[in-house]
């Protein structure tokens, strides 16, 4: 048994061992789980995909003479922001769109730029336009406002993100005669794909799947910087399904994080076009899973082949949530470039960067290794499943 305070004093003295999620399978196979629990202090994992419930909160200082945002509407570059706080505070989130953004299903939009390209653009330091309007009060007398900010040039600048880095998600595919247009991407019809996105063996939260080291407090990598877990993310559901190794057979887990956006950069903070669906933000993120025991190493073994997601129609099943699948798959296999469904052979292809996620792992291993980058205890663990918290749909009322 270790303990956090320990691992980063080993941290701080330059001692600590520390591998990624995709080194740390072979190095138990090698030297067995006894072994290398002494010899790991810490696992990094990470991940890089479309996450579209991410956006970020800004403070603008006040206008000479002052405006309060909030009584009207409020833009950045063209993207409606949400500003019904205090005066000067704007949340811009990443799925926004531009007022006069075409929507023709006929022939589908490219959704060329929405509220997650203002996030990538003011984390890259360029300038946003901002367009304010408001009804004007006696200590904010100000009607309207057009102007350049710069994120040198604001109080605060913070990405927060209510759902991200879900633990485990559906295969998409499509049964119907007609493509279709999801944030799962263009689905071709007569089961013409099957689109995934998950990083696997390298997820965060399929690495811990019980939450036993990842919780709330916990300091992570978050888009090419620092952040925090803040609580359990929207849609958090970690009572569904699980295999023996506690990987949850369907989305489960999630994870809403915090972080400052000034210290973050534009190339892990990406806006994304989704043809026909809207605009979102690719959001890199890594965590750091301390060894503590002999228990949470064989947690970060698990392998794509131990890792099953279900298959979901989205033509039908999905839009009008029916509970059918179409079978399970594992991760190994979508990983090949084909799976079979339904007796056919089907191509695969990842919403997320594998690739971009072992960088996550690898950039998390080197800052910890350099004694940049300490772990923190949770100050509270995530729900589990044994809190009862179920994922609830909107059943609709009758209003009288």
């Amino acid at each position: 048994m270790k303990t956090i305070a320990e691992i980063n004093e080993k941290i701080r003295q330059g001692q600590a061992v520390v591998v990624t999620a995709e080194e740390i399978i072979d190095i138990v196979k090698e030297k067995g789980l006894q072994k290398a629990a002494r010899e790991v202090d810490v696992v990094t994992t990470g991940t890089f995909g479309p996450m579209c419930s991410s956006g970020a909160y800004i403070n603008t200082g006040h206008a000479k003479p002052r405006i309060k945002f909030g009584g009207g509407r409020t833009y950045l570059n063209d993207i409606p922001a949400y500003a019904g706080f205090a005066a000067v505070d704007i949340y811009i989130g990443c799925t926004a769109l531009p007022d006069d953004d075409p929507r023709n299903r006929t022939h589908p939009g490219e959704f060329k730029y929405g509220g997650g390209h203002v996030i990538e653009e003011l984390v890259g330091g360029k300038d946003i336009r901002l367009v304010a309007t408001a009804y004007g009060t006696d200590c904010y007398p100000r009607k309207k406002i057009e102007t350049l900010i710069n994120i040198k040039g604001l109080n605060e600048a913070v990405l927060f993100n209510p759902r991200n880095a879900y633990q485990n998600y559906n295969v998409a595919v499509n049964l119907s005669s007609k493509t279709i247009y999801t944030y799962m991407g263009v689905l071709k019809p007569n089961l013409g794909n099957a689109n995934f996105c998950s990083a696997g063996q390298l997820s965060p939260l399929l690495n811990d799947p019980l939450y036993k080291t990842i919780g709330i407090g916990t300091r992570i990598f978050l888009g090419g910087g620092t952040g925090y877990i803040a609580w359990q993310g929207t849609q958090h559901n970690p009572g569904v399904p699980r295999t023996e190794g506690g990987v949850p057979r369907k989305p489960a887990g999630t994870l809403a994080v915090i972080g400052d956006l000034k210290q973050m950069k534009a190339e892990w903070l990406r806006g994304v076009s989704m043809q026909g669906y809207g605009a979102t933000l690719a959001v890199g993120l890594g965590i750091p899973i301390p060894v503590l025991s002999e228990e949470i190493l064989k947690y970060t073994t698990v392998t794509d082949a131990d890792i099953v997601a279900p298959i979901v129609d989205y033509s039908e099943t999905y839009p009008n949530r029916l509970p059918d699948t179409l079978g399970e798959v594992s991760y190994a296999q979508l990983k090949t470039g084909h799976i079979e469904v339904k007796g056919k052979k089907v191509p695969t292809a990842s919403l997320s960067s594998y690739p971009r996620a072992v960088i996550i792992a690898q950039t998390l291993k080197k800052w910890i290794q350099q004694g940049d980058f300490t772990l923190t205890e949770a100050v509270a663990p995530l729900p589990g499943a044994e809190s009862g918290i179920t994922f609830k749909n909107l059943e609709e009322r009758k209003i009288e």
